[in-house]
């Protein structure tokens, strides 16, 4: 039976699980009847007010950043608006994944309704009618700074509504107008404040957090269940996973790795028999505490991210039941820069310890063969897939440098004080990237060395194993491993996990 599952945009707050399942799900998403209501009650306010008021509202009938002295009136009110637009798209550098520009049309309809921001309804709808019909504007990373909004690429997200710029289409570069005229979305015609409202905000740098977030979420399970085939591999001991030692220390992540991995272990044979070593070296035995202590980062992270994806992030904001219009900076993205920055530093500890467990697993200690190759020497094996995830967490740690320290005046110096939320948005996901490829060289290498163990893993790691050796078999002699590398990512990737059991 066909999924009928209808989902709304409703001023209802929702979890970064559930905005994950609307995304995932492939479902159209609507505005509710009073999302609808707000928008317009809105709306009618502020044209009430622009009638009837003499002294100048920020944006709507002046200039914009230092030139917000400057009075617009009259029919120059929507020109103003298109204009901002324009003028403001002047993103650089790669384009933004498809799936953060698809998560930036959901998170600036969703800001948009709660009807504190202006626009009309017509407006919201065009977002949802892009995002629907798989429109996707060309966004660029460079260019925001992270406060007073993410105006350059919000601006590129926005040209296409008016059918100018570019967009994707199908998996193409195409004209925005010829894309909108062919799929039958009329172009909108921004009115006062619109072109405003599309630009402030945070939907950059939220979009790219959501989705790094979601994406952390089943590569944090990964780590664990890869680092305890590794353990097995490594032929490692199971007390340092005892609840015990972690029930008087108790930090949340550190209690849930420890509990994954006994899990993953249930039956092994592996780990019950006779160990000639009394400990592991940390990348083992402290995986309870690494990853846990990422695990809590991560929790941080994402309180901060739900927060602001049930937020209004525009400016000036509007109030219509206190006749009041204000102008603050909710747009300022210092909450989500420093969030981000944490969350690339979490993401980079996965991968360090995951190196550290593959350099071992090749060093040809506990009865492996040096480079997991059964003839070492005529065959180098996976001698330099080590020296690869070794380069990537070095560079890992060079895109941990703190983009939330830094910040650069603008706008005649009336933007004073900017995030660079943006640049740490990009750089976590970078990091996150990095980290998928880091866990597929661990997992080949993991692989590898089980196959020279006689006895077994436990059924749920032998299952695993299957489905990986499916997709990557035994290295008996040298091939081209950038092959194999290449498929045990994308293996990573396409692995469905129960949200169950990573939420």
């Amino acid at each position: 039976m066909a999924d009928t599952k209808h989902y709304e945009i409703s001023p209802r707050e929702i979890s970064l699980r559930e905005l994950a399942e609307w995304f995932e799900s492939g479902q159209a998403i609507g505005l509710s009847e009073e999302s609808a209501a707000r928008i317009q009650k809105c709306r009618d306010y502020l044209n009430e007010k622009v009638a009837r008021e003499k002294n100048p509202i920020y944006g709507i009938n002046t200039g914009f950043g230092s030139l917000y002295n400057i009075s617009i009136e009259g029919h120059d009110l929507e020109a103003l608006q298109e204009n901002l637009v324009r003028s403001h798209a002047c993103g650089a550098g790669e384009q933004v994944p498809a799936e953060v520009v698809r998560m930036m049309l959901l998170l600036k309809a969703r800001s948009l309704s709660y009807g504190h921001s202006g626009v009309r309804t017509r407006l919201v709808e065009g977002l949802l009618d892009f995002y629907r019909q798989g429109v996707l504007p060309v966004v660029y990373e460079q260019g925001s700074l992270g406060a007073s909004g993410d105006l350059a690429p919000l601006a590129h997200l926005t040209l296409p509504l008016m059918g100018e710029g570019e967009v994707v289409y199908k998996g193409k570069l195409k004209e925005a107008a010829e894309v909108l005229k062919s799929v039958g979305i009329e172009p909108v015609t921004l009115q006062s404040k619109e072109g405003l409202a599309m630009l402030n905000g945070t939907q950059f740098m939220a979009a790219y957090g959501t989705m790094a977030l979601i994406r952390l979420r089943k590569l944090s399970y990964l780590a664990d269940l890869i680092g305890t085939l590794s353990l097995e591999a490594y032929d490692g001991r199971p007390e340092p996973f005892n609840e015990l030692i972690h029930l008087v220390r108790a930090h949340n992540g550190q209690l849930k790795t420890a509990a994954r991995v006994r899990e993953f272990l249930e039956d092994s044979e592996l780990i019950k028999r006779a160990k000639s070593h009394v400990q592991d070296p940390y990348s083992f035995r402290c995986m309870p505490q690494v990853h846990g202590a990422s695990k809590d980062a991560l929790d941080y992270v994402e309180r901060v991210f739900t927060r602001e994806i049930n937020s209004v992030t525009d400016n000036p904001t509007i109030f219509p039941d206190d006749d009041l219009i204000i102008s603050g900076g909710n747009f300022h993205g210092q909450t989500l820069a420093l969030a981000l920055d944490q969350m690339a530093i979490a993401t980079a500890e996965l991968a360090n310890i995951s190196e550290r467990r593959t350099y071992l697993l090749v060093s040809g200690q506990r009865e492996l063969p040096p480079f997991l190759v059964a003839a070492p020497g005529l065959n180098s094996g996976l001698m330099i897939a080590q020296y690869t995830a070794a380069s990537i967490v070095s560079q890992n740690k060079q895109l941990c440098t703190p983009a939330s320290v830094d910040s650069i005046v603008s706008s005649n110096g009336q933007e004073d004080h900017v995030s660079m939320g943006a640049n740490a948005a990009t750089k976590a996901w970078k990091v996150v990237d990095n980290l998928e490829k880091v866990l597929a060289v661990e997992l080949i290498c993991a692989s590898q060395a089980l196959f020279f163990r006689k006895d077994h893993t436990s059924p749920f790691l032998q299952s695993f194993l299957e489905s990986f050796r499916s997709e990557v078999d035994f290295i008996e002699r040298d091939r081209i491993i950038a092959t194999d590398m290449a498929k045990a990512r994308a293996f990573i990737a396409g692995i469905d996990i129960d949200p169950e059991l990573i939420y």
